[in-house]
């Protein structure tokens, strides 16, 4: 089976920002999990609370976004979650916190960590040119190629471009190594190697993407592997890549830049996952990427699942400096700010944007998903991230990557 799919229907790299037409009002309904004591510690945590329940909806009707999940971190531990709007503007269905939204680009630091588990157990080498594990080469006659390693796909140096296209052709960029450029043929590549090394071969289920190239659905999938080694040992049971009943019933469709309908009714198959599934594919809740987050910033011990310490001070160690304000790690952006370091990582696909934050040093953080395209770096998010209220729950204030 061949099939072309475009890459307006999968995948788009960051939020949008545009005026639109006016939204149906918004509901709201929020859970809090803390202490009865009266403390003024309480008292301000619940001030705030109340100051984020006002601002949230009053963002959205301003940036025609539908629906939005929010979840908390403090201490390490799921200390907050809210669910305000609705699924779609259609049947009006209002978001709770079971509601799955597409995470987009935020699927990488999680795709990142079974990548370092992998390398942990001997499976694969950080820093072995992908070229040892496969005999393809996706960018033929360039021998630069065999210095393309995980490492250098998980901290966006590899010179590969973001999506191919008529204007930005599948050639290496610059010497791997040496620059950095965000790169979602690097996580495609990357992918597909992985999914090799676990067992998976190619199917006859095959499509053609961008620039014609070819994918085929692979059997076991990484969908299979994602699952088993992280999504149900970390308890994310809401999550997954491939379409099924349960995503079927919670997720909350798409709306374009002024609030309406997709109408993309993506379901993702073996291809598309192939194609885009740890680039930007999965499918989840804030609450359960909460739990993702948590095993980074307040880890388990390690175990079969689980990155030892080492692994996991190597995973979030900046690899490359973008400016003053930025550098990468392994699967995630670092922000450096007067307040410390935060982790973080932003998303967004046709009618979804979301963003998480971190910070390892104080186990804080927060998880912010959303069924709008125009919620991205200027609607809803952004006023969010570099408000105060949120940066209270982090305890710093993000900056901006590209000061």
């Amino acid at each position: 089976m061949r099939k072309r799919i475009g890459r307006r229907q999968f995948l788009a790299e960051s939020g949008r920002a545009a005026l639109g037409l006016s939204m149906l009002p918004l509901g709201a309904c929020a859970r809090q999990a803390r202490s009865p004591d009266a403390s003024p510690a309480t008292d301000r945590r619940a001030h705030l609370l109340a100051d984020l329940q006002r601002q949230i909806p009053a963002l959205m009707t301003a940036a025609h976004v539908p629906g939005l999940t929010i979840a908390i971190v403090r201490d390490g531990q799921l200390f907050w979650r809210g669910a305000f709007g609705v699924k779609s503007v259609t049947t009006r269905e209002p978001v709770d916190n079971d509601t799955v939204f597409e995470a987009a680009s935020t699927s990488k630091p999680v795709f990142a960590y079974a990548v370092m588990k992998l390398c942990e157990r001997g499976v694969m080498d950080l820093d072995a040119p992908l070229t040892r594990y496969t005999s393809e080469r996706i960018v033929p006659n360039d021998p630069r190629l065999d210095l393309i390693t995980a490492r250098r796909v998980l901290s966006h140096t590899t010179g590969l471009p973001n999506w191919r296209s008529a204007d930005d052709p599948m050639v290496i960029k610059f010497t791997p190594g040496t620059q950095w450029y965000y790169s979602g043929e690097g996580y495609s590549y990357l992918q597909f190697v992985v999914t090799q090394l676990v067992g998976g071969r190619p199917t006859d289920a095959c499509g053609n993407f961008e620039q014609d190239v070819k994918v085929c659905a692979m059997q076991p999938s990484i969908d299979d592997y994602m699952r088993a080694n992280i999504l149900v040992p970390f308890g994310m049971t809401s999550s997954g890549y491939m379409w099924n009943d349960w995503i079927a019933r919670h997720m909350a469709p798409g709306h374009d830049e002024q609030g309406k309908p997709t109408g993309l009714n993506r379901r993702p198959d073996g291809q598309t996952l192939s194609r885009y599934g740890m680039a930007g594919g999965l499918c989840t809740t804030a609450t359960d990427y909460a739990k993702f987050l948590m095993e980074v910033i307040n880890p388990k011990p390690a175990d079969r699942f689980r990155l030892s310490a080492a692994s996991l001070r190597e995973m979030l160690r900046p690899q490359i400096r973008r400016n003053d304000a930025s550098s990468w790690a392994l699967g995630w952006e670092i922000n450096h700010t007067a307040d410390g370091d935060f982790i973080r990582h932003g998303g967004g696909n046709p009618g979804y944007s979301c963003f998480v934050a971190g910070s390892v040093e104080r186990k804080t953080g927060y998880v912010i998903m959303t069924n709008g395209e125009n919620s991205g770096y200027t609607g809803v998010i952004a006023p969010l991230i570099s408000g105060d209220t949120l940066s209270a729950f982090l305890g710093g204030k993000l900056r901006s990557a590209s000061e």
